[in-house]
């Protein structure tokens, strides 16, 4: 009955092919690839560059892109190596459940609940401030009472409820429309990359990395933990600002890791899932470097708008129907980000439920949709309230601690997993390992120092909760813990 009780590899996978929790394998290279890089591209290109040019990194934002690429390409070979070994649904709570424990499983899957579900609040938000400014452009004006930043999101409700419902049709024709709307938002960032270089003024790019200079905030709350630790002056720009912008546009890049969530339904995970994981990433990172050139090109960072920052910078610079265009893009843009948090989520439930330490009747699979319906639903109108209602402006940081949090916790589980079952066939083995998912370990760690200690203190308290519930059900009712109940089949595996 202990706590680090692990789940066996082959058990792992034979419980996928229980018929009442067993998900429709219909997922490609391609799919895979598009729901990754409509989950990738959103917010935080759209949002989040602006705003780390202006208040933390200037022009060197681009480096800021680039460190927090190469720690998300680090995890991702993680991530690539336990998909292809272990093509079952729910992502790292899945891959640490084989081989760091069932405690550790759970900590994991809850830090998933939290970046998935309040990604998927934050970027509805983000999806409704875009619409804003699209129908502005076109002359209607969305009633105040209603409109982004009001007390209640309609938009945003809404936004949450019709993508619930494609959702919840099925994975594949969720797909679809997905890799229309990708499409599309690719269009719109390599328009934003060609039509802004024409823009550009190489004495925007002067300083590159300016100087530091004392943060404009006092408050400890606000200062990265680190500094807050060593009692270092809290600061922006200069080298500290490049790593502490790196911890916000980190936000750009989560979603690549949603990829595994679906590594049940994928017709050859083997060979798909690397190539869906890791071609999502190089393609984001390029696309995104080029972005943020372009962007600290045209404008002066400290003149860059924070909260559309590519529409503002075309307006700024005299073309108020490319801005039309770019929020056009972006609301399609940030509608696949939304859809595809909606689904990661659902996968990782469904797989907790599967274990039984959250009720299994929740993961109970639709027949005729080929997906866990109630998960689906609830998760939907649980996100749709949270974007509707709650002030989600500075938790970006909150969706990235949890992030880093399971990317830490999968780095360490490879070379651990490797220890413990060297006879395992891995169809993608992480290069130089152990020494690379260290040193993937070791980066997460330092961008999770970076974050701010009331990101921290939140933290603290999701976990709590999550230890709360994990020692009041889950431990006593989990697989594991062979205490099956009527017409269910406990887990045959050792603790």
């Amino acid at each position: 009955m202990s706590v680090m009780r692990t789940k066996s590899i082959e058990q792992t996978i034979r419980e996928g092919d229980e018929p009442e929790y067993q998900l429709k394998k219909r997922l490609t290279a391609l799919d895979l690839t598009v729901f990754g890089v409509g989950v990738v591209i959103g917010a935080g290109i759209f949002t989040v560059a602006g705003r780390a040019a202006s208040e933390l990194a200037g022009p060197a934002v681009i480096i800021s892109f680039i460190v927090a690429a190469i720690c998300c390409a680090l995890a991702a070979l993680c991530y690539a190596e336990f998909a292809s070994s272990i093509p079952v649904s729910g992502s790292a709570y899945t891959f640490s459940y084989a081989s760091l424990g069932e405690l550790v499983a759970w900590i994991i899957g809850w830090d998933l609940l939290l970046e998935l579900l309040l990604g998927a609040s934050v970027v509805a938000q983000g999806w409704s401030a875009y619409l804003g400014i699209f129908l502005d452009h076109l002359g209607i004006t969305i009633p105040e009472s209603v409109a982004y930043g009001s007390s209640f999101d309609l938009p945003a409700f809404l936004l949450v409820l019709a993508l619930t419902v494609l959702v919840s049709v099925g994975i594949k024709e969720s797909l679809r429309v997905n890799m229309a709307l990708v499409a599309l938002k690719i269009f719109i960032v390599l328009f934003v990359i060609f039509a802004g270089l024409s823009y550009i003024k190489t004495s925007n790019y002067s300083p590159f990395i300016p100087p530091s200079l004392p943060s404009k905030s006092g408050s400890t709350m606000e200062q990265p933990l680190v500094e807050a630790l060593f009692g270092f002056a809290p600061s922006a720009f200069g080298i500290s600002g490049i790593f502490a912008a790196a911890s916000l546009v980190f936000f750009a890049y989560i979603g690549f890791d949603v990829v595994a969530t679906t590594a049940e339904e994928a017709k050859n995970p083997a060979r798909d899932l690397p190539r869906g994981i890791l071609g999502s990433l190089v393609i984001c990172t390029v696309l995104y470097c080029a972005t943020a050139l372009v962007l600290t090109g045209m404008v002066k960072y400290d003149q860059l708008d924070k909260a559309g920052s590519l529409a503002g910078a075309f307006e700024q610079v005299g073309k108020p129907g490319y801005a039309t265009l770019i929020s056009a893009g972006a609301v399609a843009g940030l509608t696949t980000v939304v859809m595809t948090l909606l689904i990661g989520s659902s996968r990782v439930v469904f797989a907790m439920s599967r274990d039984w330490l959250l009720p299994s009747g929740l993961g109970k699979v639709n027949r005729r949709t080929g997906t866990p319906l109630k998960i689906t639903i609830g998760l939907g109108l649980l996100v749709a309230i949270v974007a509707a209602v709650t002030p989600v402006g500075k938790l970006e940081f909150m969706i990235n601690i949890g992030t880093l949090t399971a990317f830490f916790l999968v780095s360490i589980a490879v070379p651990v997993l490797r220890k413990r079952r060297p006879d395992f066939e891995r169809p993608f083995r992480v290069p130089f390992s152990p020494w690379l998912p260290w040193l993937s370990a070791a980066i997460c760690a330092y961008l999770m120092f970076t974050l701010p200690v009331e990101t921290w203190i939140r933290f603290v308290i999701w976990m709590a909760l999550g230890f709360l519930i994990y020692f009041v059900y889950g431990y006593r009712r989990s697989r594991l813990a062979g205490e099956a109940r009527e017409g269910e089949v406990p887990s045959m595996t050792s603790t």
